[in-house]
């Protein structure tokens, strides 16, 4: 399997993951022959990670909208394959619904539809494992699949639309293309992911250099998950797009789900800030700030509040049940679908990705300590 020759599209190309999957295309030893990254805006340190890696496949890069549809139309004219990830991340309720959905569930439609005029047969989306769960009820999941049967009762709006977004990518597989053709479509559905660059063990790591280098306990310890090395999870975007290639594997990929994992120990969220960070002398608290059961009621409370004050002041509290719920409730996954399927296996081991996430975040730990000085002094 092979990704020689072809052009493709990589989606939120400047983000987190976005970056990871194109320095992969990149490496391939069969060089693709074109690679565009789209995204709203690209840093500098992006662009110029992306100079690094150039070889021999031609790197083009397009800055727009994806609620824009002579862009997207302009943007996936002459493309074979387009790897969605784009998306905008919301686990606190900061953003509009209204933007949510333009941005996951529209621009994800609008894209699906610039696909079929443009004649792109293969389309990969990055789903979430929020799609799945936790549902209300935190009813927990233990090393479960695809087969598993899970009643999903969440209305929050962030899992809402990636989950529409997801079933409208599943539904498109087999459209008849402009030319004839035939769109091949598949869902890789990621644990929460970390690694080099993750925003999100950014702002822990802040929150732990203001309280004295001691990790806040935000899940209990025995809230097992299993998160994915963004190094993997990149890593199997590239194998489905190889299998959608290779007719025997297309056919029983497409139109499919996959979960993403890897290796990595199942633990809490919390566990792992402090499990990436332990040999660099940062601790962790013990507990919660309170019993399980009071921080939903409180959360609850803060909600009400925050309805309460909404004709006046748009207040968003720093916790919802959702988020509560989340964390602490067991939610753990198996990758034997997408290994039998299309041959996924982690790319790099627990021991490369704790080492390589450590480093990282000793890095940045002196410009953290400045930054938070300043916005506090």
């Amino acid at each position: 399997m092979s990704l020689a020759g072809v052009s493709c599209l990589v989606t939120g190309a400047g983000g987190f993951l976005g970056q990871r999957i194109v320095r992969l295309l990149l490496e391939e030893e069969e060089a693709l022959a074109e690679i565009r990254l789209l995204d709203k805006a690209f840093s500098d340190e992006a662009l110029g990670r992306f100079e690094n890696f150039k070889g021999k496949t031609e790197v083009k890069i397009l800055e727009g909208d994806i609620r824009d549809v002579t862009f997207l139309h302009r943007a996936c004219q002459g493309v074979s394959l387009v790897i969605h990830t784009a998306s905008l991340i919301d686990t606190l309720g900061l953003i509009e619904k209204k933007l949510l959905w333009e941005v996951n569930v529209t621009g994800t439609q609008l894209l699906l539809e610039a696909c079929v005029r443009c004649n792109v047969q293969h389309f990969i989306y990055t789903s979430t494992i929020e799609v799945t769960g936790p549902n209300c009820k935190g009813d927990p999941i233990f090393n479960g699949d695809e087969d598993t049967a899970y009643e999903n009762t969440s209305k929050f709006p962030y899992a809402q639309s990636k989950r529409q977004a997801e079933d409208s990518v599943l539904k498109a597989d087999g459209h008849v293309l402009k030319d004839g053709g035939t769109l091949m479509t598949c869902a890789l559905r990621s644990m929460y992911i970390f690694g080099e660059g993750c925003p999100f063990l950014q702002g822990h790591l802040d929150k732990c250099l203001l309280n004295k280098n001691v990790y806040l306990r935000f899940s209990r310890k025995e809230a097992l998950v299993n998160p994915v090395y963004v190094g993997n999870i990149a890593w199997a975007h590239v194998q489905a797009a190889k299998a959608l290639r290779a007719p025997q594997k297309a056919k029983h990929i497409r139109g499919k789900f996959y979960y993403i994992s890897d290796d990595t120990p199942h633990m809490s969220y919390a566990d792992l800030n402090y499990e990436l960070t332990k040999d660099l002398g940062f601790g962790i608290e013990p507990q919660l700030p309170m019993p399980l059961t009071v921080l939903y009621y409180f959360s609850l409370l803060l909600e009400i509040v925050s309805f309460l004050l909404r004709p006046f002041v748009r207040y968003i509290p720093s916790t919802n049940r959702h988020l509560v719920t989340l964390l602490n409730t067991p939610f753990t996954f198996s990758y034997r679908k997408a290994q039998k399927d299309f041959g996924y296996v982690p790319r790099y081991s627990w021991e490369e990705a704790k080492q390589g996430t450590g480093e990282w975040i000793a890095s940045v730990i002196p410009q953290r300590r400045l930054y938070l000085q300043s916005s506090t002094a």
